[in-house]
């Protein structure tokens, strides 16, 4: 029914449908009314000869100031504290070898993943999954002799790790009809874990649409029966939102306080996560901080008061697409660019005259700091800046890798504002687009390639011309990734933007062209989203991908992020709710476990 969708996106040519800066007028057949946005919303500013009207969007102050950011501290930092995880890491490491029994193995590399320890043992963990995978090559009859909890761990471990087991290992629990076995249901562990396995699936794999959708059927009885407080909370956790979908520091959060209930907890594992935990976000800290002092020198805040000033949600945005101490610098300079995107993005969106945007796209697209004069003040002030901060990534690349980086820097940029500049033609004229349309520019304008793009030079070493030359046309793997951020966009933030009066968004694009329902339009944005992931799921399966594992999951958890900030509504908007919590069970509050762990 929407594949004509996906297929736009798969064979999109940005030299094709990007639009240039000229002219500003849009021949179309498709009109509606030209928005008014509310009166509140609407700022009167005088120039020699006229007017200017422009929207507010009446962005609430940061809860997250500079002098608050600077207080930020902690304990777990020092020598004493890394000999420990040190000492710890070499008790798993033995423990890990000693295992000798698969189920146990996979057990034992599940916790260590979901308590965000998996990083520190990734040689082990890459052994015994291969040892398990090579013995098991006949998976369809070995699985026979296992009960469904087993199978389907080992599945979704194997298929996380990019080993391509057949979805016809799952074949042996269904019955002559090919549906899944009534009986299985009385196995909640089982269906658990066949629930979760299940969002690994590729596009046809239909033996696993059907374990997705049997097992959230029974899943959802056995919560309303609430026999194991326990196992009830982990089921509806899954519920709420697949392990494959979430992001994987607040998972770690969560799980951490999940698996210190559990009667089994291995108290080694626990302190260690705890300490590991403590200690990173230690790091997260200080990279805060020097992002922080990064942001107010800018002075955009004070120059550029209409755009929203969240710098705390840019630095989220970034530990959910890495969060591992070894990417600091990652974090750090994409923290900046987030706060660049989160910028322009307003000044598209809500402050700029068409005309400015006008100018302001052309000299993006020139990239002449003297053809920025003829802009206005504060398109100055903001053109400066991420000049400055593309000359500050280019010449750390220069010096670090040896490679020069600005063309390819500059076209992200580029194509990101004209993205922006024909949604601010949409606007002005308007014009409702059609869904394909819509998606056609919005997985650009959304930003995910100008992240993606600027993620893979930080984190790719030894970074070649040919590789950037690949990435030019943007590869699938960046396509799927930024689509998925701009539908769960639009699903957190569609209300909010509605009532600002903003250019149409995916759902009511559908609206308009299916005529149904709010509700029956965001069940198909969601059901897109699934299908996306399916792709995601095949492209990191892929023996012909060019993108190492590290980037893979780097885009991967791009999307989770987005799933995460926009699950509840605006999450990037709007810090002081559910984005609140994340950043003080992230970023403030460390783990505690009682003191006689740590002598």
């Amino acid at each position: 029914m929407y594949s004509y969708i996906l297929d736009s996106i798969q064979n999109y040519n940005p030299t094709v449908h990007l639009p240039s800066a000229n002219p500003i007028s849009l021949q179309t057949t498709r009109t509606s009314t030209v928005p008014c946005p509310p009166q509140s919303m609407v700022s009167r500013e005088n120039s020699s000869d006229s007017i200017v009207v422009r929207r507010s969007a009446n962005y609430k102050p940061t809860i997250w100031h500079y002098d608050c950011i600077r207080s930020l501290t902690s304990e777990y930092v020092g020598d004493s504290f890394n000999m420990k995880i040190a000492n710890l890491k070499g008790e798993v490491t033995t423990m890990l070898h000693k295992a000798l029994e698969p189920l146990k193995q996979l057990e034992l590399i599940d916790i260590l993943q979901r308590l965000g320890l998996s990083y520190h043992f990734e040689d082990d963990i890459r052994r015994i999954l291969s040892s398990i995978y090579n013995t098991n090559r006949d998976y369809p009859d070995m699985c026979k002799k296992k009960r469904l909890y087993a199978t389907a761990l080992e599945f979704r471990l194997l298929r996380q790790n990019r080993y391509n087991v057949p979805q016809e290992i799952f074949k042996s629990f269904t019955n002559e009809k090919e549906s899944f076995k009534e009986c299985l249901c009385n196995d909640t562990e089982g269906m658990l874990a066949l629930y979760e396995a299940s969002f690994l699936l590729l596009e046809g794999e239909n033996i696993l649409e059907e374990a997705r959708d049997f097992a959230t059927k029974h899943l959802k009885d056995y919560v309303k029966q609430s026999k194991d407080q326990n196992l009830c909370a982990m089921v509806n956790h899954a519920l709420e939102l697949p392990l494959h979908w979430r992001m994987l520091r607040l998972e770690t959060n969560w799980f951490i306080d999940a698996y210190r209930s559990k009667k089994d907890a291995n108290p080694i594992f626990l302190e260690l996560a705890t300490l590991d935990f403590n200690v990173v976000q230690a790091v997260h800290q200080e990279e805060l901080k020097e992002v922080s002092n990064w942001w107010r020198s800018t002075c955009i805040v004070e120059k550029m008061s209409f755009a929203r000033d969240r710098l705390m949600a840019n630095f989220l945005w970034t530990l959910g697409v890495s969060f591992q101490p070894e990417f600091g610098y990652n974090r750090k300079m994409l923290t900046k660019v987030n706060s660049m995107i989160t910028t322009i993005d307003d000044m598209y969106d809500i402050h700029g005259t068409l005309d400015e945007l006008e100018l302001f796209t052309n000299v993006v697209e020139r990239w002449d700091v003297n053809a920025m004069e003829q802009l206005p003040y504060y398109m100055q002030i903001c053109f400066l800046n991420l000049h400055n901060l593309v000359n500050e990534i280019v010449f750390h690349t220069l010096k670090e890798k040896e490679l020069n980086i600005i063309r390819f820097l500059h076209k992200v940029w580029a194509d990101l504002c004209r993205s922006y500049f024909l949604e601010a033609k949409w606007y002005y004229n308007g014009y409702t687009p059609s869904l394909q349309e819509y998606i056609e520019n919005a997985w650009i304008s959304i930003s995910g390639p100008v992240i993606l793009v600027h993620a893979y030079v930080f984190i790719t070493n030894p970074l070649t011309k040919e590789a950037l030359d690949g990435l030019e046309e943007y590869p699938n793997m960046i396509r799927w990734s930024s689509t998925i951020v701009r539908l769960a966009g639009d699903l957190g933030t569609y209300v909010d933007e509605l009532e600002r009066g903003d250019v149409p968004k995916s759902i009511q694009c559908y609206m308009n062209d299916a005529g149904v329902s709010e509700k029956d339009a965001r069940q198909f944005i969601s059901s897109l989203i699934s299908t996306i992931w399916k792709k995601i799921n095949e492209e990191r399966l892929s023996t012909t991908s060019p993108f190492s594992q590290i980037f893979t999951e780097i885009t991967m958890n791009l999307s989770r992020m987005a799933q995460c900030i926009y699950q509840y509504g605006d999450g990037h908007g709007t810090e002081d709710r559910e984005t609140m919590d994340q950043v003080l069970a992230l970023l403030v509050h460390p783990i505690t476990l009682p003191k006689d762990q740590y002598a």
